[in-house]
C-alpha cells in the first residue's frame, strides 16, 4: 500500500493526516447510496460477531471495503494514534522510523495513524490474510512501566484505554448515530530493541476529580495496581492531577 495521500496533494499538503482521512473517506462515499452503506455495514458487524469462517472473506466488494473503511478508520486512526503517541514518548528524542510493516492492516488507518505521530514520507507495507510473523521485541515502552506479567487478575477486567472520535455527519450516517463523538476502546503493548524510558507509572482507569482530590488508578513498576490520593496539599502535583487523562503517565514528566 502506498503512503496515504489525499485526492488533491497540493490542497492538502499541509492538512493534518486526520483531516485528509475525513475527506478521503467522503469522497470515496461519494455516489454510494446511503441504503447500500448502511446494509453493507449491518452484513460486516453480523460477520464479525457470528461464526464467519476464517478462511471466508468477510469484504466482498467495493462497497463492502468502503463501508468498513467509513465504519472503522475513524475510531481505529484515534486508537493506534494514542497508543503511537504513548509509545513514541519512551524513545530517543528525535527518532522516527525509517520505513513500517502494518500486519493485518486491512484498510490501513495504523498507517495514517503513523503518519500524524512521525512526519514525512516513508516505505510502507500493509498485509492483510497473513500469518502473524513479526518478532515482538525485548523491552515493552508502552503502556506498561514493566516488562513483567500483566497485574489485572483475567476474567475481572483487561487493561485498556478510550480516545474520543470525533463524528462527522457522514460517520453518524453510517453508524446510525445521533452523538457528534464516540469512545473507542482499545489495548496495545509497544516493545522495542531500541532504549526505551517506559512511564513510572501509568494512569489505568478514568480519573475520578473530586472536591479538593484527584483519585488515579495506577499500575506500578513493582507490578502491582495501585489507588492514589493527591490532594491539594500537593501543590502543583494536583494541579497535574486535574489535567491527566486515562491512560497518560504517572507522574507527567
Amino acid at each position: 500500500m502506498n503512503h496515504p495521500a489525499a485526492n488533491d496533494p497540493a490542497a492538502n499538503d499541509l492538512a493534518a493526516p486526520a483531516d485528509r482521512l475525513r475527506a478521503t473517506l467522503g469522497h470515496l462515499l461519494d455516489g454510494l447510496p446511503p441504503r447500500q452503506a448502511a446494509g453493507a455495514v449491518e452484513r460486516l458487524i453480523a460477520n464479525y460477531r457470528g461464526a464467519t469462517p476464517t478462511d471466508a472473506p468477510i469484504l466482498r466488494d467495493r462497497a463492502d471495503v468502503v463501508a468498513y473503511a467509513a465504519y472503522r478508520m475513524p475510531a481505529t486512526f484515534e486508537a493506534v494514534r494514542s497508543a503511537l503517541a504513548e509509545f513514541a514518548d519512551t524513545l530517543p528524542e528525535g527518532w522516527a522510523p525509517d520505513s513500517h510493516v502494518d500486519v493485518g492492516g486491512g484498510t490501513g488507518a495504523a498507517t495514517w495513524a503513523v503518519t500524524d505521530t512521525w512526519a514525512g514520507v516513508r516505505p510502507v507495507t500493509v498485509l492483510d490474510w497473513a500469518e502473524p510473523a513479526l518478532a515482538l521485541g525485548r523491552e515493552i515502552a508502552a503502556p506498561c512501566p514493566h516488562s513483567a506479567a500483566c497485574p489485572i487478575v483475567p476474567g475481572t477486567d483487561w487493561c485498556h484505554f478510550s480516545a474520543r472520535v470525533s463524528r462527522s455527519s457522514l460517520h453518524r450516517q453510517v453508524k446510525g448515530g445521533s452523538l457528534p463523538y464516540e469512545d473507542e476502546k482499545f489495548s496495545y503493548v509497544a516493545a522495542t530493541r531500541l532504549p526505551a524510558a517506559p512511564a513510572p507509572s501509568r494512569v489505568v482507569r478514568r480519573p475520578q476529580i473530586r472536591k479538593g482530590q484527584v483519585l488515579l488508578d495506577l499500575c506500578e513498576p513493582d507490578e502491582h495496581l495501585r489507588r492514589t490520593t493527591v490532594t491539594k496539599r500537593h501543590g502543583d502535583l494536583y494541579r497535574a492531577a486535574r489535567d491527566v487523562d486515562w491512560g497518560d503517565p504517572w507522574p507527567p514528566g
